[in-house]
């Protein structure tokens, strides 16, 4: 006999009984409904509905007088850790506990569009656009979990709706710009070759950095078929806690075919490596995987001694982008040499890149039929 939800059956006795969940108190106590003595399982069913038919009908339905601290350390921080990675976790919790801190204070029933507002204006003095939307999306989240749990009736956040989107300008670094940070490393130090090599391959490949930092001489780099396997991503919090995860999207596994030089630096960077520590990593001075601290010091070091603007790690891989689209490559080239999902992702990110495309084609189409024509 196939088992429904919220009707079980009395060992004892035999007979069915259903138990209706109606949400919770004000104090965050669940509240439930027994109903027993059914002699079949359809009838327990039966009248579990109409019951719950007869309760939505009537039941007077309040908000939680919970506070929003209490009901974010009881429910929501639990819940959202289970419901997504470890590193996504450990990257969103200090931000949610510092953000969400601004209702701690106040009652779930008394969290309004007025103070919602009020928190969007004060985040918007210190935080960009695209920041903003993530922290009120998750904190949508946390009141429809409220809302799931009866707590609330309504998720006012989602009446007041997250900040608008506002596109933001890709940065990024140009070839040349690239050309002129890189004449600032002097390979023959080892430390500045591991900072040469880094930049090379960001630059080059277009990796993310969780990708570069996962990869492995043995597994991941053929210098026979000249290509690079991308096939996991690292989290890394310090040098005692980093490990392997799957990659941020299925279509993150892929090889990426590299040219003869990025061949040639590769074999070079082993040799110096060998000489100086044993590691199974290829972006590693010290036998560790590279860490974001050690990349954003390259990054500022050298634009600074190049006389380039700053970018951050992940414009590296902006860059790969733009320098394949100056190249005349189509979005499916990088869509593929990305990793991305899709290539509505890619037009997305990338698209204001090719500025002359349409006219390029205007101007293949001049004259494609005149002859034919009397």
């Amino acid at each position: 006999m196939p088992k429904i939800s919220n009707i079980y059956q009395d060992k004892k006795s035999g007979k069915w009984y259903f138990v209706a969940n109606l949400g919770y108190d004000e104090k965050g106590n669940r509240i439930r409904h027994w109903q027993r003595g059914f002699s079949t399982q359809k009838e327990a069913k039966t009248a579990y509905d109409e019951y719950m038919n007869n309760y939505s009908k009537t039941a007077v339905k309040t908000n939680s007088t919970m506070s929003y601290k209490e009901f974010y350390e009881t429910y929501f921080e639990p819940d959202y850790k289970r419901c997504v990675g470890k590193s996504t976790f450990e990257n969103r919790k200090s931000t949610m506990r510092l953000h969400f801190a601004f209702f701690y204070k106040t009652k779930l029933k008394d969290i309004n569009a007025v103070m919602l507002k009020k928190w969007q204006n004060k985040l918007a003095e210190k935080y960009s656009n695209s920041y903003i939307r993530n922290i009120y999306g998750i904190f949508q989240m946390s009141l429809d979990l409220a809302v799931k749990l009866g707590l609330l009736q309504v998720n006012v956040a989602k009446q007041v709706g997250n900040v608008k989107k506002v596109s933001q300008k890709i940065d990024f670094w140009t070839f040349e710009d690239f050309q002129k940070v890189i004449a600032t490393i002097d390979k023959s130090d080892y430390y500045q070759h591991f900072s040469f090599i880094f930049l090379w391959l960001m630059f080059m490949t277009g990796l993310r950095i969780g990708e570069a930092q996962a990869l492995l001489w043995e597994k991941d780099i053929n210098f026979t078929d000249k290509t690079l396997s991308v096939s996991k991503s690292m989290y890394y919090k310090n040098a005692d806690e980093f490990y392997i995860k799957e990659p941020k999207t299925k279509a993150g596994n892929r090889v990426i075919a590299l040219d003869d030089t990025t061949i040639q630096y590769l074999l070079e960077w082993r040799e110096m490596q060998r000489k100086n520590v044993l590691s199974k990593y290829v972006l590693s001075y010290n036998g560790l995987p590279t860490n974001k601290s050690t990349a954003r010091h390259i990054l500022e070091r050298h634009s600074k001694l190049a006389g380039i603007h700053r970018i951050k790690i992940h414009a590296l891989r902006h860059s790969h982008a733009s320098l394949l689209i100056s190249l005349g490559e189509n979005a499916l080239i990088v869509r593929d040499r990305l990793g991305h999902e899709d290539i509505e992702t890619t037009l997305g990110t990338y698209g204001h890149l090719y500025p002359n495309t349409n006219r390029e084609v205007a101007d293949r189409l001049t004259g494609l039929l005149t002859e034919n024509i009397k």
